[in-house]
């Protein structure tokens, strides 16, 4: 693991744990095990480990989300977006980060401008899947689709919900997609 990547994970690490004010340097130096100095000397600002935190953030997620990136209509869209929402529900850690990034985005201009970026990598390719999928209206569509998904996680890891099962969560996306898509969306019986 790069040095890089190693700084990024120690403060997605502390951004889960701690929240905004558990995020310094030092602090990260120390859940990375590096000598001290060593995020410093990496991101010299706290803006410029925010922006490393998030670029390693979103190169994560792209991960996660990359078979349901593709734009290709798949066989069982409700299947594919229910494992999805999974994943990031098992990893908590990184959500609870994205979490306290987006808050701290409102009040920083320049970290709401590459959250604002990363976001896209996310909405624009949804919004290519839904078109395939048959949407009507896929960039209002694809918005609800991140406002549901984003629901579903912040209920059962931030809110008061508890975890869904796979079932639940397949069905949940399905009813959402039968409203969005009609009756029959892609992998619907």
């Amino acid at each position: 693991m790069k040095r890089s990547e190693a700084v990024a994970e120690a403060a997605i690490t502390l951004l889960a744990e701690r929240g905004m004010r558990g995020l310094t340097h030092r602090a990260v130096d120390e859940v990375a095990g590096l000598p001290p100095g060593s995020t410093s000397n990496l991101a010299r600002t706290r803006a410029a480990l925010l922006e490393l935190t998030l670029s390693r953030l979103t190169e994560l997620e792209e991960r996660v989300f990359a078979a349901a990136l593709t734009g290709e209509a798949p066989g069982d869209l409700p299947d594919l977006m229910a494992q999805v929402l999974q994943v990031q529900l098992r990893d908590g850690r990184r959500t609870l980060a994205r979490y306290e990034l987006a808050l701290e985005a409102t009040r920083r201009p320049e970290l709401r401008a590459i959250y604002d970026r990363a976001g896209r990598r996310f909405r624009d390719p949804a919004v290519a899947l839904l078109a395939t999928a048959g949407s009507t209206d896929p960039v209002r569509h694809a918005r609800q689709m991140v406002a549901f998904g984003e629901g579903i996680m912040f209920d059962a890891i931030a809110g008061a919900g508890v975890e869904p099962t796979f079932d639940e969560l397949r069905e949940a996306v399905r009813e959402l997609l039968a409203g969005m898509l009609g009756s029959h969306p892609p992998g619907s019986a």
